[in-house]
């Protein structure tokens, strides 16, 4: 378990992790193809947003966002690295009993409900191929299967509770109150997952012949995480080695940096603590354009974004600075659980397993029968081999026609979901259906109602017939529905599961604007007019995913895929 530490710091890396000895793991990456004149013009322009100083990258204490937080606000927390709330005083929807722990686990389960009941049976590569396979789990012609991965890697920045307990079905639960419970990451989107606490104390993360640049892994057909003689990723946060793809995000995001370091220095900055500075600056703002722009559109639709951006928040309104909101944590963000297709293509042309030689890698995103494996079918992280990479034009639309999709949000979590291997859950405990540890979780917050969150809000509920497969239960839980059930269900009816209702859209959006306008090195608190400095390859005048990956230098031309 990693400490954690004040907001002018980064979570370290666990005491067991050892010390490297300099090796492949830190090859210097070339740029992979990105034009020298378009990174570093683009670095030239961003070079001299940076004001250094002894405070941090943009000269500015922590403090200071306690100081110019928005008074009077609703929400409470203990601190910027505890939970709170954003509506307390509510109740709960529902009193802990045996009869209500029966009813979560059950709705669930492998084959309830909330089961697509994919046809696993077809395996992964037909049930992206074969649309007749998902009838029921239907896919989001808006969003590309990259959104969903985007979306967990965008989590892990903010949030991980390591603590709190999961309801265990008795009546005398005590639940987590959210207050005394420590978020172990800082509530900004500030890469930390990435870059730990910097070059000087997150050592291991850094190339010790470039300590302005991270260590990129080696060893496979393409870049892999950093690993120990074990296989352990070196990284800030354990979670973003969990599947290939938001592995392959973290990649990227080592490997635009240290392109910034490149280009920077090219442009003159040769000092290395300024180089290192200005190049995670660079990273991280583009980034954040990235959530405002592309990603929280997508996730809760442009006219919620505009409205937040235009009349300000009315509920995410922090007495004292940033903090995690338990109705964000525990349940409105978890929408990303639904998009999650039951397989992926990984890529083109990586797959070497017998009888398929350099063809695609198609897996499940999670195979029970995988464990023990050394190279699993399946596209869990933490293995390394020359197919376990990622070709991003599955993943994100590179105008070739390769691009999927995610699927709806919508109360139908594909099949791999419900049998989760141990490995990727944080605590190592069960039960190991995702759905069942959502729903249990609405108890260890105490969270409200969607009803009553809808009703505080002033919008109109759903009524009890749109959630008329609760009714059975006899807890009344049509009408007092689990928030993070609620938000799928008003997705579903409200928006045909393109993207999130009123009250779980209205949440995500505030959460995440609040993050970036009270994080005083966000550049939409330090430099709100700010726009990209590096070009938009396609010439859409937006800087988006696809652009990032180019400069990161995996884009699938660049790699000849």
């Amino acid at each position: 378990m990693k400490d954690p530490i004040d907001d002018r710091k980064r979570l370290r890396l666990r005491p067991a992790v050892k010390a490297h000895q300099a090796s492949d793991d830190q090859v210097d990456r070339p740029a992979g193809g990105v034009s020298r004149r378009r990174m570093l013009g683009g670095m030239a322009a961003g070079a001299g947003a940076v004001a250094l100083g002894p405070t941090g990258v943009l000269g500015r204490p922590a403090a200071a966002v306690a100081e110019e937080a928005r008074p009077g606000g609703l929400c409470t927390a203990a601190g910027s690295q505890n939970f709170g709330r954003m509506f307390p005083g509510l109740p709960s929807f529902a009193k802990p009993s045996a009869q209500l722990y029966a009813a979560l686990l059950d709705i669930g389960k492998a084959g309830g409900i909330l089961d697509a009941k994919d046809e696993l049976g077809a395996g992964p590569k037909n049930l992206i191929i074969d649309p007749a396979l998902s009838l029921i789990n239907r896919d989001n012609p808006t969003h590309t299967a990259g959104v969903t991965f985007m979306g967990q890697f965008m989590d892990h920045d903010v949030t991980f509770d390591a603590s709190s307990a999961l309801y265990d079905g008795k009546a005398s639960f005590a639940a987590t109150e959210p207050e005394a419970a420590r978020n172990f990451r800082t509530p900004a989107f500030n890469l930390d997952t990435v870059y730990g606490d910097g070059f000087v104390a997150g050592q291991l993360l850094y190339d010790p012949a470039n300590r302005a640049k991270l260590r990129i892994g080696t060893g496979g057909r393409f870049e892999d995480m950093p690993r120990d003689e074990n296989g352990t990723a070196i990284i800030g946060d354990p979670r973003n080695d969990e599947n290939l793809v938001v592995s392959g995000l973290h990649q990227a995001f080592i490997l635009f940096h240290n392109n910034a370091v490149d280009g920077l220095r090219q442009a003159g900055v040769t000092e290395t603590g300024e180089a290192f500075a200005r190049a995670r600056q660079l990273t991280t703002w583009h980034y954040h354009w990235m959530i405002l722009h592309q990603f929280l559109p997508l996730f809760v639709g442009q006219g919620t974004v505009n409205d937040v951006l235009r009349q300000g928040p009315r509920f995410y309104r922090p007495r004292a600075g940033a903090f995690m909101p338990v109705e964000f944590q525990g349940a409105a963000y978890r929408f990303g659980h639904s998009m999650v297709r039951p397989s992926y293509r990984a890529n083109l042309a990586g797959d070497t397993a017998p009888g398929n030689v350099g063809g695609p890698f198609f897996g499940f995103v999670f195979d029970p029968s995988n464990e023990g494996s050394a190279d699993p079918a399946d596209l869990r992280g933490g293995f390394r081999s020359p197919r376990r990479f990622i070709g991003w034009q599955t993943f994100f639309d590179f105008g070739d026609g390769q691009a999927k999709f995610t699927k709806r949000i919508d109360t139908k979590i594909s099949t791999p979901l419900m049998n989760l291997p141990l490995g990727v859950i944080a605590s190592h405990d069960g039960p190991t259906s995702l759905p069942q540890r959502n729903l249990l979780r609405q108890v260890t917050w105490s969270l409200p109602s969607g009803q009553l969150l809808a009703q505080r809000m002033g919008m109109a509920p759903l009524s009890p017939g749109d959630l008329r497969e609760l009714a059975g239960y006899g807890l009344g839980l049509e009408r007092s529905t689990p928030l993070w059930y609620y938000g799928l269900k008003e997705a579903e009816v409200t928006q045909d599961g393109l993207r999130l209702g009123p009250v779980a859209g209205r949440i995500v959006a505030e959460v995440i604007i609040g993050l970036l306008q009270l994080d005083p090195e966000s550049y939409l608190r330090a430099q709100p007019s700010w726009q990209p400095t590096l070009s938009s390859h396609l010439g859409r005048g937006q800087f988006d995913m696809v652009d990032f990956l180019t400069l990161a230098g995996v884009a699938p031309d660049q790699r000849g895929q």
